[in-house]
Formats: structure tokens, C-alpha cells, sequence
């Protein structure tokens, strides 16, 4: 890898002082004098797809911290308790995942890793050994021109401890993580239109969801009963497409339509239900609307909401589903699913097109697959389905800021537009690139601004990456499921007004 100038010392300072865990809570007050530390990666919250991208970059040699803006650790999936984990297919039904994310859904699939304990041993050992921090505030972001380009790096960023301590860190890469654009939001770049280009409206976001947790459920009644039905006797009683396996279920829409939700912000869905083992089971498919992720009120109204709405849920589960007559609340988790806030411009903007052709990228750092599934608004509670690629790229463009040179956006926060968000935002999609991206880092060792990367450059890290660690990425092909559609047609997928593309 060649190694490019140094970029210049005149500094750009961001000197808006920010409460970035949360808009409405104020920073302590500094206590003691600054202290400065150095290392190689810096991540801004733990959401577990910036876990893999630490882990690898370890891995590789580099020294990592994780800086991270919420109490506790784990973000959706530890904190939320998403653990009801989708798993991206071809269009042959052939696995997509790869990389330590295929390693979880294989035991999660086994059954091995089913319940919030055992997700959290999972996490807990993809952190080890990595410096990690928890309640910090961000207070000022340094940024520097770089010679010869229009673009800008991240030198350092001063930050406030859970205590009050004020610090300042400097690295070579820095990576957004968080599930409220906490670093991101400082860098002055455009955001990318939401989901409101498509429902219409004002500045909008799909729905937040709250898991559901109970126990005392009988799976072998509910798999038995609901199973002896016939195809139009389910579709009568919950809805198309209802299925119960061993491990899963889907559909159920009739179930969540027939409930009347306490209040316009709260809606139940179709249920997405994970058989944890002994009688307990997690649903997904309580939306909340209007939930603001980085303020710290709005989350807690919201877990309020969730928490008593679920109690009213209980009774109606228990009512329309076999094997649900002794259901009880298994507890609550303490923190919420976030799908979607702002994002922001990358070096390129996925679009449904890409999704949809199979494009592939010479810098693909995933390759991604999953139904595009925009979920419900308050003012379009049932969201929409538009359309189902095979397989598609994912560049390391779309997880780098636009004019931003050693800035990394890992997991939700990828570059995409509204619509192909709907399936670029899976977690294997996102989990697959992070990881890529950090085992990047580990051979650059710092020397390279990312937007420099050559195309022969990374062909060499695409062969590094099958030889290592099998992660293929170059020698994959996908559908192009629009060689029949003409040009209006494919910019009515674009916007979200094709229903449907199988």
C-alpha cells in the first residue's frame, strides 16, 4: 500500500460543544485536568456490527477503543434484545452470510444461542481485550484539511467521561456506530432523504420497535395446532402466509390487526417470533412511532409505552394463539430496536436499482440480500415490501462520509437510499462489511486515506480476504431482476412506487 502526504496542520475545529449522547441532557461538569491518549481506531458506540469491525482490526494488529455514548454496552441486540436475527438468502435460497456473523447465525440457528444470556457471552467475547467506555459524551470534534484534496480528516475528539473527567483521543480512523448518528451529526455532511420520499410528508423515520418477552408458552401446541389447519383456514384465522416451525414464526398479520393499540403511537404488526427454549419466546412486532434516539426523554417515554402496551398484548396473545393460554411477561429489555434515523451523504449512495440489478462493486466490502422491507410510519403503519433482489454489492464507498477521509460509517448508518435501505440496513448485510472494513484498516496500519484505494489495491485485499478468512467477495454474481423494466419503470423503484418486484 503506498503511502500518501501528510496532511496539513491547519485545523478545522469543530467547536460546537454537544451533548451527543442525548440533545436534552447536559454534560457534567470537567473534572480534573485533560488527559490525551493515542491509538489506532477510535469506534463511537457499540452497536455489535462496529464490534466486529474492532475485533477484526485487532485481530490485524491495531490498538482500538470504543468510546461509547449509551450506559451500558450491546446497543439492539444486547440492550434492545433483538435477537430475533434475519438471514439474508439468494434468490436460490442459498445463504449470503459470511464472516464471524455466519458463526453466530450457525449457532443461533442450532439452537445454541437463543436466549439474551447467551447472546451476551457471544458479545462479551468479541470485546475482549478491546478498550471500551461507556457514558461518554462527546464535547468537541478536531478536524484537518488534507493536503492536496478537498477532503478533511478527524484528528482528535475531546470527550467527557461518565464522571466528569474531560479527555482527548487522537487516532487514525474513526468509525460512527452509534443508532443516533452521535459523530456523525458533527461533520457538517447533507443527510440523505427518508423514508418521508416515499410515505410522503415531512422529515420522517420507519417505526422503532420494543421486544416482547414471555414465557410458559407451549411451542409444541402452537406448532401442532396451528399446523393441522388448512392453508385457507390459516389465512382465515391469522393471516397469508402464517407459519410456525420448530424454531420460528411469521405472518400472523390478523393477529396484529385485530388489536387496538392504547394510542396512535403504538401499533402491532404481524408477529416475528423466536422459540428461545423452555417455554420462552421473543416476538418482534411492537412499533413505536416517533421515537427520537438521541434523546434520552424520548427513549424512556417510548420504553414506557412499550412496556405497559405489552401487558395489554398479553391477553390478546393468549386469546387467538394455541398454546398461549399460560403465557406470562418474561421481563422487559432496557433499551429499543432503532431501524432507521438520519444518515448521511457517502462517496456513494446505494439505491433500489443496485439492489435489484445485482450490481457488484470493485470495492464491495459485503455482499448483501434480503427483501426490501420499509417498515411502518405513524402515518403508514404497515410499511411496505418493494421488491426482493438476489444478491448485491456493497462498496466501502457507502460506508465512508463524503469528503472525509479516515471516517468510517458502520452498521445502520450506511449510505443508502431510503428505499434500498429497506434491505442494505440488515445487520448480516452491515456485520459482513464492518468486519471487511476493519481487516482493511489492519493492512493499511494507518498509512492510506481510504477514498485513495486503487481498484488493484483492493483486488489484493479481495484475495487476502478469501485466502484468510474465506470471505468471498469478487467472484459472486448476482440477478439482474430489471432487464425487463423500462427507464420509468426502474425510477419508480428508485422512489418506492413499484410494489412488490419479486
Amino acid at each position: 500500500m503506498k503511502r500518501h502526504s501528510m496532511f496539513v496542520s491547519v485545523v478545522l475545529v469543530a467547536t460546537v460543544l454537544v451533548a451527543a449522547a442525548c440533545e436534552d441532557q447536559k454534560a457534567p461538569m470537567s473534572k480534573g485536568k485533560n488527559t490525551s491518549t493515542q491509538t489506532s481506531v477510535v469506534v463511537i458506540g457499540s452497536e455489535i456490527e462496529g464490534v466486529y469491525l474492532a475485533r477484526a482490526a485487532v485481530d490485524e494488529g491495531l490498538s482500538v477503543t470504543i468510546l461509547d455514548p449509551r450506559d451500558a454496552p450491546g446497543g439492539q441486540l444486547i440492550q434492545g434484545q433483538m435477537q430475533f436475527l434475519d438471514e439474508p438468502v439468494d434468490g436460490q435460497h442459498h445463504s449470503l452470510l459470511q464472516g464471524r456473523v455466519k458463526d453466530l447465525f450457525v449457532k443461533y440457528k442450532k439452537g445454541e444461542i437463543r436466549k439474551a444470556s447467551e447472546f451476551e457471552q457471544n458479545y462479551n467475547s468479541l470485546i475482549k481485550g478491546i478498550a471500551l467506555e461507556s457514558g461518554i459524551t462527546i464535547v468537541n470534534v478536531e478536524r484537518v484539511k488534507d493536503a492536496g484534496t478537498s477532503s478533511q480528516k478527524i484528528k482528535s475528539i475531546t470527550y467527557r467521561t461518565r464522571d466528569g473527567v474531560e479527555k482527548t483521543i487522537t487516532a487514525n480512523y474513526w468509525v460512527e456506530n452509534t443508532d443516533f448518528s452521535a459523530l456523525a451529526s458533527q461533520l457538517e455532511l447533507e443527510r440523505i432523504p427518508g423514508i418521508e420520499t416515499v410515505f410522503g410528508g415531512t422529515k420522517d423515520y420507519m417505526a422503532a420497535s420494543m421486544m416482547m418477552k414471555f414465557r410458559q408458552v407451549d411451542w409444541e401446541k402452537f406448532q401442532a395446532e396451528t399446523n393441522r389447519l388448512t392453508k385457507k383456514e390459516i389465512e382465515d384465522k391469522f393471516g397469508s402466509t402464517s407459519t410456525v416451525t420448530d424454531t420460528f414464526t411469521w405472518g400472523f398479520g390478523k393477529v396484529g390487526s385485530t388489536y387496538k393499540p392504547s394510542s396512535k403511537d403504538v401499533f402491532l404488526r404481524g408477529l416475528n417470533t423466536i422459540n428461545q427454549r423452555d417455554g420462552e419466546v421473543l416476538i418482534n412486532a411492537l412499533l413505536l412511532f416517533n421515537v427520537d434516539p438521541s434523546d434520552k426523554g424520548s427513549i424512556q417515554r417510548a420504553l414506557d409505552l412499550g412496556k405497559s402496551e405489552t401487558k395489554q398484548i398479553l391477553p390478546h396473545l393468549r386469546k387467538e394463539l394455541p398454546g398461549w393460554e399460560q403465557a406470562e411477561i418474561n421481563g422487559f429489555p432496557d433499551y429499543l430496536y432503532i431501524r432507521d434515523y438520519n444518515r448521511y451523504q457517502t462517496e456513494y449512495v446505494l439505491q433500489a436499482s443496485d439492489l435489484m440489478s445485482g450490481k457488484m462493486f470493485w470495492d464491495n466490502v459485503s455482499i448483501g440480500g434480503y427483501p426490501i422491507d420499509l417498515q411502518g410510519t405513524a402515518g403508514h403503519t404497515w410499511g411496505q415490501h418493494t421488491g426482493t433482489p438476489d444478491k448485491y454489492g456493497m462498496p466501502l464507498r457507502s460506508f465512508i462520509p463524503k469528503g472525509y477521509a479516515n471516517v468510517i460509517l458502520a452498521g445502520k448508518n450506511v449510505g443508502a437510499s431510503a428505499v434500498a435501505y429497506g434491505s442494505a440496513r440488515i445487520q448480516p448485510n452491515t456485520s459482513l462489511a464492518a468486519e471487511v472494513i476493519g481487516i482493511l484498516l489492519g493492512k493499511l496500519k494507518g498509512d492510506q486515506d481510504l477514498t485513495r484505494l486503487s481498484e488493484a489495491e483492493m483486488k489484493d485485499i479481495h484475495v487476502y480476504l478469501k485466502k484468510k478468512y474465506m470471505i468471498n467477495l469478487s467472484d459472486v454474481s448476482g440477478e439482474n431482476k430489471l432487464k425487463n423494466l423500462s427507464e420509468d419503470e426502474i425510477k419508480s423503484l428508485i422512489w418506492g412506487n413499484w410494489y412488490s418486484l419479486s
